[in-house]
């Protein structure tokens, strides 16, 4: 059975860092590639980063470049979204899911499958 499962999400101060795990089973990472997506309140899901099925390709959005970076431990087979000099408009519920298709770019959610139950990260003061 085919899952992922995020966790590490909680309440840190404007400037704090957290980092996300998504541990998957069923599959392994090696074999597909990886998204991190977000979802605030009242906003549409969007894209944070993503790391190719080789591990050696990594994109971020243009809110996040800098701050966060995705990464891979194919040993645990689980994937981290580490996250720094978090924002308050970083805040929202964080997903993982697995790479379906791959024809439009990483951004769009239609390509994934198997999303994790999500983990709630809120910045704020």
């Amino acid at each position: 059975q085919v899952q992922l499962v995020e966790s590490g999400g909680g309440l840190v101060q404007p400037g704090g860092s957290l980092r996300l795990s998504c541990a998957a089973s069923g599959f392994t990472l090696d074999n597909a590639g990886i998204g991190w997506f977000r979802q605030a309140p009242g906003k549409e899901r969007e894209g944070v980063s993503y790391i190719s099925r080789s591990g050696t390709t990594s994109y971020y959005g243009d809110s996040v470049k800098g701050r966060f970076t995705i990464s891979r431990d194919d040993a645990k087979n689980t994937s981290y979204l580490e996250m720094n000099n978090l924002k308050p408009e970083d805040t929202g519920v964080y997903f993982c899911a697995r790479r379906r298709t791959y024809g439009s770019t990483w951004t769009a959610d239609f390509q994934y499958e198997f999303w994790g139950q999500g983990t709630q990260v809120t910045v704020s003061s």
